[in-house]
């Protein structure tokens, strides 16, 4: 009995079984909703986009100023916050932030409002989604990453697919619990004087509950706006991709920048909505110009929507858009940078999406990334290789060895070997993300030396560990951490890889670039470029501490690419 209560019920088995059923079974219609979606999504990106952004300022604060009765405090607030969005260089990635919270909160209205009545009517349906509902508020929203990404690939689709399933619960909630306050003798006034129940619902119930399904439709838009980070990891644009990026890269004042941006326009949107929620008396009577401005800037906004996709389209006069996948790893950085100006020069639109490790790898097997330049093999990613071989197609080594993993210590500690290892830094090394190639081999590493059997692994990001490791060389510090070559901090610091006499840690790697197939006939061009690539570590390093030492990353690969005209030449033959 004992022995059968500790074998593990297989629910991880069977959730992937069924998610593989789902996206085989359903493979056509996600295909069809991808498409509509993103066509959606990026028609409204650009028909924002397309007005000037000091005109859009201007129109945002004109509807704070009256949307707040004419109160200078949310005003100011919305003026300055966004001329602050548009000084920092941030106002296309708000605009496809505002296009993700939009979509997402509309797409939970619809929803959730309908659910919220009939969870009102039917005690019945309340007992069957209340407990669904609790799941849904209750699962971490990285989980939800994980079915996005099977049904509906990379980019703003799964991030909305993800914002919807994680924010949709308070707009049902509050439309339940609003339409279940109604006071009882208000309803039975309306069936004694024969009161359909559409006209119940439509003339009374709702109406009555209106505060309270705003409330929850408030509380919607904000739990969007917390998943805009978290979808960021999918290949989701806008401000999230900036704060993401600043925590993989330890760069305190971009993820204050970004996460300022993102609390300024959480502000704006809260206070619209609240001020929308306004009692009737509060506010003063609209008059008939008033309502005609109203109408007018309605359909203004709408045709604006619909004419960017169009205008996007007619007057586009590049080539067509290739999208490069890669990791906000210091290598990957500014290798698909400079791989992205290249292309830029030769009149192609360039995509650069950030995305998690393995769903970089996902991407480009499914056609949903054109290439990457950032294959550690054979050992850091060999796993993901020996799953999407058949499914990518391998141009060879951009970086010809040089790339190593290992455990890395200063130079001033007294150790040569891991078996030398005992108790320095606290029986602990610093490692990064969970599931990258180079925390598993150290997982490895751990496990194999007997010496580090008390020893614990600290993951945490890229961006943590240098940190982690420049405060204990400034205080001349013990410290062990998970390294690979190239990397800036070799050039920065005084630093040494422990010998591995068991291997655990892996061999010299070269760095490969992958690319879709078919890409060869679809863009020979981009194919040949990213078939021709590569460079010496020299390069690399050279670059990844300039861009350490604060220069832009495009800068810098520009200052590169004008410094080794001749080797970028090589790479468009």
């Amino acid at each position: 009995m004992l022995n059968f209560l500790q074998q593990p019920i297989p629910v991880s088995e069977w959730v992937t079984n069924a998610t593989d059923w789902v996206t085989n079974t359903f493979s056509g219609l996600f295909s069809v909703l991808q498409t509509i979606g993103q066509a959606v999504m990026e028609g409204m990106t650009n028909g924002l986009l397309l007005v000037p952004p000091l005109l859009m300022l201007l129109i945002v604060t004109a509807g704070a100023y009256f949307i707040s009765g004419k109160k200078w405090g949310l005003t100011a607030f919305t003026f300055i916050g966004l001329l602050f969005i548009y000084n920092q260089g941030l106002w296309t990635a708000l605009m496809n932030t505002v296009t993700l919270v939009i979509i997402s909160s509309l797409v939970s209205i619809i929803i959730g409002v309908p659910l919220g009545i009939l969870m009102a009517k039917s005690e019945k349906a309340q007992s069957i989604i209340t407990p669904v509902l609790d799941f849904m508020q209750t699962m971490p929203g990285f989980v939800y990453l994980i079915p996005a990404v099977a049904f509906f690939g990379i980019g703003m689709v799964p991030g909305v697919f993800a914002s919807v399933i994680f924010a949709l619960p308070p707009t049902v909630r509050m439309t339940n619990l609003g339409i279940r306050q109604v006071p009882t003798e208000l309803v039975e006034a309306s069936d004694s004087f024969g009161g359909t129940g559409k006209q119940k619902l439509f003339k009374l119930e709702l109406p009555l509950a209106k505060s309270t399904i705003f409330a929850g439709i408030n509380q919607t838009i904000m739990l969007a706006l917390s998943m805009v980070v978290i979808a960021s990891m999918i290949g989701a644009p806008g401000l999230g991709q900036g704060v993401l990026s600043a925590v993989q890269r330890s760069q305190v004042g971009s993820g204050f920048v970004n996460g300022l941006a993102l609390v300024v326009l959480a502000i704006i949107m809260d206070r619209f909505t609240q001020n929308m929620n306004r009692p009737k008396s509060a506010k003063a009577p609209k008059t008939a110009k008033q309502k005609k401005l109203i109408t007018g800037s309605i359909l203004a906004v709408i045709a604006v929507l619909v004419g960017g996709t169009v205008i996007s389209s007619v007057m586009g006069d590049k080539k067509e858009a290739v999208n490069l996948a890669y990791v906000e790893w210091d290598t990957e950085v500014a290798s698909t940078t400079v791989v992205s100006e290249v292309l830029k020069d030769m009149g192609y639109e360039v995509k650069m999406t950030p995305l998690d490790n393995a769903i970089m790898w996902e991407a480009v097997a499914n056609g949903e990334a054109d290439g990457m330049v950032a294959a550690w093999l054979p050992g850091t990613h060999g796993t993901q290789y020996e799953k999407f071989k058949d499914q990518v197609e391998n141009l060879g080594p951009n970086l010809e060895g040089g790339a190593q993993l290992g455990i890395v210590v200063p130079s001033y500690m007294d150790v040569d070997s891991i078996e030398d290892l005992s108790d320095q830094a606290n029986k602990t090394i610093v490692g990064i993300e969970p599931g990258a190639g180079v925390v598993s081999a150290a997982e490895k590493t751990v496990e194999e030396y007997p010496n580090l059997s008390d020893w614990n692994l600290m993951t945490s990001s890229g961006g943590a560990m240098t940190t982690e490791l420049a405060n204990a060389i400034k205080n001349e510090q013990e410290i062990v951490i998970t390294g690979w070559s190239p990397h800036w901090m070799f050039s920065r610091y005084d630093l040494k890889y422990l010998e591995d006499p068991k291997g655990t840690m892996g061999g010299e790697e070269s760095i490969h670039t992958m690319v879709r197939h078919g890409l060869k006939d679809d863009m020979p061009e981009v194919y040949n470029v990213l078939d021709n690539f590569s460079w010496e570590l020299e390069d690399i390093e050279g670059m990844m501490l300039e861009i350490e030492n604060g220069t832009d990353p495009v800068q810098a690969a520009r200052d590169w690419m004008d410094a080794h005209e001749d080797i970028v030449n090589s790479w468009k033959k």
